[in-house]
């Protein structure tokens, strides 16, 4: 029974990829994509949820925590707040910036 199962947990497996795949072009389930950039010590919490997977809870831990420093000097420091880890960094890493205008947009 178990080598039925193989070409199940290949298909799951694989969709699995394409969806974070797609989460890390920041694509959203609906085929609408995020464009431009978010400055994390500047954006306002509906700038900050554009990013992938940053919703109003983490959007103001985000805010919370750039209060809290005076801002980000390096945007590993976001992993130190709360629901951000080393995965999440990485998916946020080419929308995310420390200085210049918040550019970002879904389209």
């Amino acid at each position: 029974m178990s080598h039925l199962l193989r070409p199940v947990r290949a298909v799951a497996l694989a969709l699995a990829v394409a969806l974070a795949s797609a989460a890390a072009l920041g694509l959203a389930a609906d085929g609408q994509h995020l464009t431009g950039v978010v400055n994390v010590n500047t954006a306002s919490l509906e700038e900050l949820q554009l990013l992938p997977g940053v919703g109003e809870t983490r959007a103001r831990a985000i805010v919370a925590a750039r209060k809290q420093r005076g801002g980000f000097k390096s945007l590993d420091e976001l992993v130190e707040v709360k629901g951000i880890g080393e995965t999440s960094l990485t998916r946020l890493r080419p929308f995310v910036r420390l200085d210049g205008k918040t550019t970002a947009r879904i389209e």
